[in-house]
């Protein structure tokens, strides 16, 4: 799904994190800090040639994981001086799709930005997937490589659900070609470091990289993704967990549609021979999630859509293993692996602060399903515009003024009880076991489509969204019913008592 946070490295939950982390990921997503991931070292991979054939129950076909491959762009990067001293309006930390829009368009206004970045020519290796109307809304159509008519949801062997939504593939490398074209031709430069440090004067920011050079702002963007590096939050962070292993592999054959994408897989019966398994995912599932190409070239991601802790990954492995057998899935070799991290919901970080934020550091993940993408470009136009409107060639409005105006554009009173209201549905399908999630899914892809897409797209306020929980209600059986009654009581007198709290 929308794949954030990932490493090609072992995933464990570990203690709570502290102090600055150095590993840097796309879309900005750094490791996350004081949370509960921690990130051991890579295992040793073997590459097999193509001609090799794995079936899937055998854990040979782990063995086909490629090394990690890295893909830079080609052009050359102008690259901000440090010796003219010279302070710039903006200074965007971090270089993936958020931070970049933002950089593209508020240097399209004639500000002076600079994007920094440890890696800022690296092609993201994130599998990006989204809904066809949300790109063609942006006029971003030319950056998915693969499109499909409409997409599929298993609820288990005897029911799905037909999706009329065109889903797509985002080219990972034709987005930020596009942006790095964009911002290169708006004047903006660039810094390959880290930020290891900010420090605020009234009217300035200075961003203290590690390679020794200060970087002066009006104006500091953190697009860091989940590291939280730079803004700051004030209460204990407990979100819940998505966690995905996928892979992008040639097989000798595939039992899907490559007319449509398969959204979600919740069918079980790949587990009738592993009892301790097949018990697992009963009290916490896992659905499948794939992309097919074509009918040998596909991409393959098990997926637990939220928990707390979030699911072991070798547990996740496993899984999916398992489903491939079953499905007769056997695999020649396999492009590229990602281990995927999504911390859902938790608080939202201090409103207003200084640095201004987007996506993950900014809490812009959708706490019910993990989306990110759409939404952050969709919210990049909007930050943008605030620094240019408050910024402006007067400069009227100046450090945490400006930052304060800015914030109240991203996180609107009716945003912030958006994201209660996710939260809430968050905290219900943490407490769903396998039958009850299926329930769940059977009522939600019967809504009327503006429901649904509107939920899972971000475009449901809260008026619609309690029109929205009535439809479900309504649509649920008895035994759903009841469910969400005695599992949603105690979230719902909490997004209450939220919402009572928060006001302008």
């Amino acid at each position: 799904m929308d794949t954030l946070l990932k490493t090609h490295n072992k995933l464990e939950f570990l203690h709570p994190l502290h102090g600055f982390v150095n590993k840097v990921r796309p879309f900005g997503s750094l490791k996350p800090q004081n949370q509960d991931i921690r990130f051991g070292s890579k295992k040793e991979q073997i590459r097999l040639g193509k001609s090799v054939c794995v079936n899937a129950s055998s854990s040979t076909l782990l063995e086909l994981v490629p090394e990690t491959k890295k893909e830079n762009l080609a052009f050359e990067l102008p690259m901000y001086d440090p010796s003219k001293g010279l302070v710039v309006d903006l200074a965007v930390v971090g270089g993936g799709p958020a931070g970049l829009a933002v950089a593209q368009q508020v240097s399209e206004a004639g500000l002076s930005v600079c994007s920094i970045d440890p890696s800022p020519q690296l092609i993201w290796p994130n599998n990006y997937g989204v809904w066809v109307d949300e790109f063609e809304a942006m006029d971003l159509l030319d950056c998915l490589d693969t499109t499909w008519s409409g997409a599929v949801v298993f609820i288990d062997d005897k029911s799905t659900k037909d999706l009329d939504r065109p889903y797509g593939r985002v080219n990972r490398k034709q987005l930020k070609s596009k942006m790095m074209q964009k911002c290169i031709s708006n004047g903006v430069k660039f810094h390959q470091a880290k930020v290891v440090k900010v420090l605020h004067e009234e009217s300035k920011s200075l961003l203290i990289c590690n390679d020794g050079v200060t970087i002066q702002a009006a104006v500091v963007l953190d697009a860091t993704g989940f590291s939280r590096c730079l803004v700051q939050y004030d209460k204990p962070y407990n979100p819940g967990y998505q966690v995905a292993y996928g892979i992008l592999a040639e097989v000798e054959e595939h039992p899907f549609d490559v007319n449509k994408m398969v959204f979600m897989d919740w069918r079980d019966s790949h587990l009738n021979n592993n009892k301790v398994l097949k018990e697992r995912n009963r009290k916490i599932p896992t659905f499948l999630y794939a992309m097919p190409f074509s009918s040998e070239r596909i991409f393959l991601e098990e997926t637990s859509l939220v928990a707390r802790p979030g699911v072991p990954m070798d547990d996740i492995k496993e899984r999916m293993v398992a489903r491939l057998s079953h499905l007769g899935i056997k695999v020649r070799s396999i492009e590229e692996d990602e281990h995927c991290v999504i911390p859902m919901g938790g608080p939202l970080p201090v409103l207003p602060q200084r640095v201004v934020g987007i996506g993950g550091t900014a809490g812009m993940v959708h706490p019910s399903t993990g989306y990110m993408v759409a939404r952050t470009l969709a919210a990049a136009p909007v930050v943008a515009n605030a620094i240019v409107q408050y910024l402006g060639s007067e400069r009227s409005l100046l450090g945490s003024e400006l930052s304060s105006e800015v914030w109240k554009d991203l996180w609107p009173i009716e945003r912030r009880r958006q994201r209660e209201f996710f939260c809430f549905g968050m905290d219900i399908l943490l407490k769903l076991d396998l039958q009850a999630t299926r329930r769940f899914f059977n009522a939600f892809f019967d809504l009327e489509p503006r429901y649904w897409h509107g939920f899972l797209s971000s475009r449901l306020f809260l008026p619609d969204l309690i029109l929205f929980g009535l439809s479900l209600f309504a649509h649920a059986s008895n035994t759903s019913r009841i469910e969400i009654m005695a599992k949603g009581t105690v979230p719902l007198v909490k997004m209450i008592n939220n919402l009572v709290q928060d006001r302008e």
